[in-house]
Formats: structure tokens, C-alpha cells, sequence
């Protein structure tokens, strides 16, 4: 079995070389060393590996389907040597992150600041936008993205947590609007609405049947910052649609007031996304699982003073 095992790193090296010759230079033998080898492992598979002449060779259809498999397993074995070597688990190199704004400032970034600090290898750059940027076409290795996420093939994505959003809207406005107490009554107020990627973001409130629904913000006031829409609600701008942890201090300061709350809008979820590859680097798996460990209980500790 040891032999079988050797001839696999072999049969890689020459089939990523275009002689024997250089895949003996590569691995410090002989090329009738490497010549050989082959010729076993193709008496043991019963196939031929590679078409050989006197000028070239290349893989035979077989040869590159034995190939694949080979250099994700030599991968494999990689990269749990590199996560077991000396039992340090350091990560290393550059880290590109994109967050969302206000999320991003108030728990992304204190985490990744922190996962830095446990790795002083790992050079970390964190980009704040609430675009869903292109990873693989702008070179990010991993995202956080809040809501519902677009269908993708060339993507990964695993949920880390979920918010809760609250309609909200200042004590001044409500005096002078009145307090809507349904989905039909809330369409008739103002609205200071969020908008992302050039749309409005719609409001998901339950209807008088308790069945979720989604409206239109009746706004006049569009923005696509979130920290710009709660300082508008709160000198009057309208109601408004927004995260709880984003909210809380103004309603316990009273500048804002929770408003149809048997309305409860559920919550959002919390991803974190990554280009689909065979082999996820040390630095993202970390990250991820440092997100996966520690978010949650984050945001858990602000919901539950709701």
C-alpha cells in the first residue's frame, strides 16, 4: 500500500510536466525512476495513463480522470498537514473582507479585529459597502451579506445569525400622523425607505390574517444608508423600517418609539459568503468559523432586550 501511495505524488508531478525528463528534475530522480513507476501504476489500474511519443506526451482520458482525483486528494492531505503543523492553527497572508456598513462597524469588524489579533501573520482589510460586491471580480475571499441571497453557482454561503426589524418612527411624527395599527393604515403615512443596489428595499409586515406580506414604503425619502434613514425618522422624516440593534438606544433615549409590534416583521438572516473552490484556504475556514462562534451570540445579547 506505501508503494501505491508513492507512485500518486509521481503520477501528479508527471502529468504537470511535459516530459518525464522535467518531472524528474522536479522531483530530484531519475527520469527511468519516474518511468517506471508509471508503468506500474498502469499494470496495477489496468489502464493507460499517458499517450507517449518520442516528441510529446499527454494524458489519456483515463489518465485525466485519475488526475483529478489525485490532485484534490494530494490537496486534501495539504492542507490538514498545513492546519495541524506545530498545533498553531496561524493563519497567514492577506484577508479581504466586505461587510455591510452599519453591521459591519458595529460587529463584523471588532471580530475580524480581534481574529487579527490572534493571528499576527494575518494582514487584514475590511471594505464597508452595502453593494453586494463581486467576489472573484473585485478579489475579496470571503462577504457578509444581510437578507435573502441571490441564486449562485460559483458561491458558498453559511448562515451566521438574523436580526430582527422593527418599524419605528419619532414621538413628534406620531403625534401629529397618529400611530398606524395595520398594514393597510401604515401605507397612507410617510416613509423614509433604505434602497440598495438602486431599489427600494419593500417592508415585510403580517397582514390582519397573521400571513406575512410585503408593501411598498409610501417614501418621498429614499437612502441608501441606514444610519441616514434613523436620523431622518428620528426629526420627523416618517416611519421607518429598520434592525433592532440598530434602533435600541433611541428607544430607550425615547427619540424613537417601536410602533406595530403585533406586526412582528420575523427576522433577517446573516450570511457569510465565499467563492466555491475545492480547497477553502486556512485564513477564511478561521474567519468563518470565528463568525459562525461568535456572531450569534452578539446579536442574541442585543435582541433579548427587546
Amino acid at each position: 500500500m506505501k508503494s501505491e501511495m508513492n507512485s500518486i505524488p509521481v503520477f501528479v508531478t508527471a502529468a504537470e510536466s511535459s516530459s518525464f525528463s522535467q518531472a524528474a528534475e522536479k522531483l530530484h530522480v531519475t527520469r527511468s525512476a519516474v518511468a517506471k513507476t508509471i508503468s506500474r501504476l498502469e499494470e496495477r489500474l489496468g489502464v493507460t495513463l499517458f499517450n507517449r511519443t518520442t516528441r510529446s506526451q499527454s494524458l489519456t482520458d483515463e489518465g485525466s480522470l485519475y488526475y483529478e482525483s489525485c490532485r484534490r486528494a494530494l490537496n486534501e492531505i495539504k492542507l490538514a498537514e498545513d492546519i495541524l503543523e506545530s498545533g498553531k492553527l496561524q493563519a497567514s497572508g492577506k484577508l479581504r473582507v466586505s461587510v455591510p456598513v452599519l453591521l459591519g462597524h458595529f460587529c463584523i469588524s471588532p471580530l475580524l479585529s480581534a481574529l487579527a489579533q490572534e493571528h499576527p501573520k494575518l494582514e487584514l482589510e475590511i471594505s464597508f459597502s452595502d453593494r453586494p460586491v463581486d467576489l472573484s471580480e473585485e478579489g475579496f475571499d470571503l462577504a457578509v451579506r444581510i437578507g435573502t441571497l441571490a441564486d449562485s453557482s460559483s458561491l458558498v454561503a453559511r448562515k451566521l445569525a438574523s436580526h430582527t426589524m422593527v418599524f419605528c418612527a419619532s414621538p413628534d411624527y406620531l403625534r401629529q400622523a397618529g400611530e398606524p395599527a395595520s398594514s393597510e393604515e401604515l401605507k397612507h403615512h410617510e416613509a423614509v425607505a433604505y434602497t440598495r443596489s438602486g431599489r427600494v428595499l419593500k417592508w415585510q409586515i403580517k397582514n390582519e390574517k397573521g400571513e406575512m406580506t410585503e408593501i411598498t414604503p409610501p417614501a418621498r425619502i429614499m437612502m441608501d444608508d441606514m444610519q441616514a434613514v434613523k436620523n431622518i425618522a428620528i426629526t420627523g422624516g416618517g416611519i421607518a423600517w429598520l434592525p433592532y440593534w440598530l434602533v435600541r438606544e433611541q428607544f430607550v433615549s425615547g427619540s424613537l418609539k417601536e410602533i406595530l409590534k403585533d406586526r412582528s416583521s420575523g427576522s433577517w438572516p446573516v450570511y457569510a459568503v465565499w467563492p466555491r473552490t475545492p480547497h477553502l484556504s486556512l485564513k477564511v475556514r478561521l474567519t468563518i468559523d470565528k463568525l459562525v462562534s461568535e456572531l450569534p451570540a452578539m446579536m442574541a445579547a442585543i435582541e433579548a432586550q427587546i
